[in-house]
């Protein structure tokens, strides 16, 4: 068997390709859009691509079956409860995928979503202790899938959460503990809010150290998986959605080059400027308007965080990096990408009547701020974080939901904002500047920075 785990940081997403060398026979587990890298490995190895698996209906990235299906020939396959528009096997329960010698059994998992499936893999059809379980996400490292995504379209937590229990106890605990556990996502992945930076472990280590797996009966298991969960990104349901339908296939080409004009009447026409140089490069001059998003970061979630997936993007990029803005957007299903601005901020360079200038805070500087003019405070972290501790007298709105919030802010007076680093502040502070704030700051470093000056005793407790 060759079986591969293919890990894409920036979305903390796993894939999978997995092939019996006995009769060239392979499939691709929950694959990004751009597929270029499983085609590659599967020809290199001598590979024919028979099946995409797809575990459920993604909602933090688009998954890349119908490309695979186009690509390769392959059959789409997703669980028996799942309903799409386009043409899928539905695998039911208990059924057998065989590659050769390397068989998969689909079982049922449902809790995460309802047509979640998890798919049991052997080497050997007859191998008492199976190679590993891929667990879409059912069962993380470290965590469970969060039960609460689909409330918008009429599934409570509650009835998913109870599902889930019944899903990982029946259905995935009750593998030998030696079988290896493949989870979909890792540490990053708001799917969950205690996700392990491991990407593999075994049932039985899960067993030990999971806390959603701790003996606790279904009502206890709700409330602990229900509590905290990190503010879902805006367009979590957008791709959820899109996962069902038979939509546009990737266009992987660089972005158009736009001269400044042609930008200036695209921002004029709603489009918005994702600037997506690191926070530093951003502060010291941009187009006016444009919201910094760094490629550095987990750039395309966050971009589905603060732009509405309707929304016409322009982005503006260092050299080099027009294509792989626009492919990252694309991952997340967001197509709408109109253009790079020509030689990037260079073609401000007679215009700095159109360069807007960023103001970060130092720890220092905040606390003459808050001294002399009492600025609001906004912290833009997840529950979780917040939970740990605040700067007082903060306003906490995560960043997922600052653009529906974004009349709790009064812009009248100075507003800061902050977040664990710096990341993401420069994105919330970008944000309301293109709204229309006129004096806002982020903190550098953030709460971290923050806590470590305020109180290192407690900053060395928390780290």
């Amino acid at each position: 068997m060759k079986f591969t785990q293919y890990y894409l940081d920036c979305l903390s997403q796993a894939s999978y390709l997995i092939g019996d060398e006995t009769t060239g026979r392979a499939v691709v587990v929950d694959p990004r859009r751009d597929i270029d890298e499983y085609l590659a490995d599967a020809k290199a190895d001598g590979f024919e691509i028979t099946h995409v698996i797809v575990t459920h209906f993604h909602a933090d990235f688009l998954s890349g079956h119908l490309e695979l299906a186009d690509a390769a020939g392959a059959t789409i396959v997703f669980g028996a409860k799942a309903n799409a528009d386009f043409e899928f096997h539905g695998a039911s329960d208990g059924e057998i995928l065989s590659l050769g010698e390397v068989t998969l059994e689909f079982r049922e998992t449902p809790g995460h979503t309802p047509e979640s499936i998890s798919i049991v893999v052997r080497e050997h059809a007859d191998d008492e202790v199976p190679y590993g379980v891929l667990t879409g996400d059912t069962l993380f490292i470290g965590d469970v899938g969060r039960p609460d995504l689909l409330a918008s379209v009429g599934v409570t937590a509650d009835e998913l959460a109870r599902a889930l229990y019944r899903s990982l106890h029946e259905r995935l605990m009750v593998l030998p503990d030696a079988t290896r556990v493949f989870p979909a996502h890792g540490a990053g992945s708001a799917c969950g809010k205690n996700l392990s930076t491991e990407t593999v472990s075994t049932i039985g280590e899960q067993r030990a150290t999971n806390y959603a797996l701790q003996p606790m009966d279904v009502e206890a298991f709700v409330a602990a998986v229900t509590e905290g969960q990190p503010a879902a990104p805006g367009y979590f349901i957008y791709n959820a959605t899109l996962n069902k339908q038979d939509r546009a296939l990737i266009d992987e080409e660089a972005p158009a080059p736009l001269d400044l004009a042609e930008v200036l009447a695209a921002q004029a026409s709603g489009a918005v400027v994702v600037d997506t140089r690191d926070p530093i490069s951003f502060a010291a001059g941009h187009l006016l308007g444009s919201i910094n998003v760094g490629l550095d970061g987990r750039y395309a979630e966050f971009v589905g965080s603060v732009v509405a997936p309707d929304q016409d993007i322009v982005v503006v990029t260092g050299p080099g990096d027009e294509a792989e803005a626009k492919v990252r957007l694309a991952r997340i299903g967001y197509d709408r990408v109109l253009g790079a601005l020509r030689d990037g901020v260079g073609s401000l360079a007679n215009r700095p009547d159109l360069v807007g200038r960023a103001s970060r805070l130092t720890v220092g500087q905040f606390e003459d701020r808050r001294s002399e003019v009492g600025p609001q405070v906004v912290d833009i972290r997840n529950p979780g974080e917040q939970a740990i501790g605040t700067i007082p007298d903060a306003l906490t709105i995560p960043i997922a939901q600052l653009g529906d919030r974004i009349d709790e802010i009064d812009f009248d007076r100075p507003v800061v904002v902050y977040c664990a680093g710096g990341y993401r502040s420069s994105i919330a502070a970008s944000l309301l500047r293109s709204k229309g704030a006129s004096d806002v700051s982020d903190l550098l470093g953030g709460y971290g920075a923050w806590l470590q000056t305020t109180n290192p005793t407690l900053a060395i407790l928390n780290p």
